[in-house]
C-alpha cells in the first residue's frame, strides 16, 4: 500500500511540474510577445498614404453596372432554386 501511495505522490509531483512549466512558458511568451509588438510599433516607419487610383474605370453610381450586377444576381438565385 505504501508503494502505490509514493507511486501516485511522484506522479502527482511530476504533473504538478510539468503543468507549471508550460504555464511558466506560456506567460514569458505572451509577454515576450507583447514586447516584440510594442517594439515593432515604436519603430516601425509610418505608414505611406494611400494612392488615390485616378484610372477611368466603372463606378458603382454606373446604373448600367448596377443593372448588370442585379440581373446576375436573379439569375444565379433563380438557378440555385431547381
Amino acid at each position: 500500500m505504501n508503494e502505490t501511495e509514493n507511486l501516485l505522490d511522484q506522479g502527482l509531483q511530476l504533473t504538478l511540474f510539468g503543468m507549471g512549466t508550460v504555464f511558466v512558458f506560456l506567460v514569458l511568451l505572451i509577454f515576450a510577445t507583447r514586447a516584440m509588438s510594442a517594439l515593432a510599433l515604436r519603430w516601425s516607419p509610418p505608414p505611406l498614404a494611400q494612392e488615390v487610383d485616378s484610372r477611368p474605370g466603372p463606378s458603382m453610381q454606373d446604373p448600367r453596372l448596377l443593372a448588370a450586377i442585379a440581373a446576375a444576381v436573379r439569375l444565379y438565385r433563380a438557378g440555385r432554386r431547381q
